[in-house]
C-alpha cells in the first residue's frame, strides 16, 4: 500500500497534469532535450516533450530496504526460536528487539536520505 500511494499516486497525479497542460515548457526543455538517458524520445535538439521521471536512487533505496527487511524477519525467527514468540518474552530481549527494529528503520532512513542528497537532492532540490 506504501509502494502505491507513496509513488504511484503522486507519479499519477503529475502524469494527469501534464498531459492536462504541462507540456512545451522551456524548463522542459532546458532540462531535458539534452540529457544522454532519453535517447528513446528521439535525437537530441529534436525530442518531442514526455512527462519524465528519472529513477533517480530508488535501486539503491531498494536495496538499504531489503536488508533491513531480512534483518527484520532473521530477528523475528530468532525471538520464535528463543522466546518462543515474536511478542512478549522476557523484558530484556523485548526492549533489544525494539530498539533494534527502530535502529533499522532510522538507518535505512539516514542512509536513503544520504544517498538522494549526495545526487543533488534525489531530483527534488532542482
Amino acid at each position: 500500500v506504501n509502494v502505491f500511494l507513496g509513488l504511484g499516486l503522486p507519479w499519477m497525479i503529475a502524469s494527469i497534469a501534464w498531459s492536462v497542460g504541462g507540456s512545451g515548457n522551456a524548463k522542459w526543455q532546458a532540462q531535458y532535450q539534452f540529457d544522454p538517458d532519453l535517447t528513446w524520445l528521439g535525437p537530441a535538439g529534436s525530442r518531442e516533450q514526455a512527462f519524465v521521471v528519472k529513477a533517480g536512487s530508488l535501486a539503491f533505496s531498494v536495496t538499504v530496504y531489503t536488508i533491513c527487511a531480512v534483518c527484520a524477519v532473521m530477528l523475528l525467527a530468532l525471538r520464535r526460536k528463543f522466546c518462543g514468540g515474536e511478542l512478549g518474552g522476557p523484558k530484556p530481549s523485548s526492549y533489544g528487539s525494539s530498539a533494534a527494529l527502530v535502529a533499522l528503520w532510522f538507518l535505512y532512513i539516514a542512509l536513503s536520505c544520504w544517498k538522494s542528497v549526495e545526487e543533488g537532492g534525489g531530483g527534488c532540490a532542482k
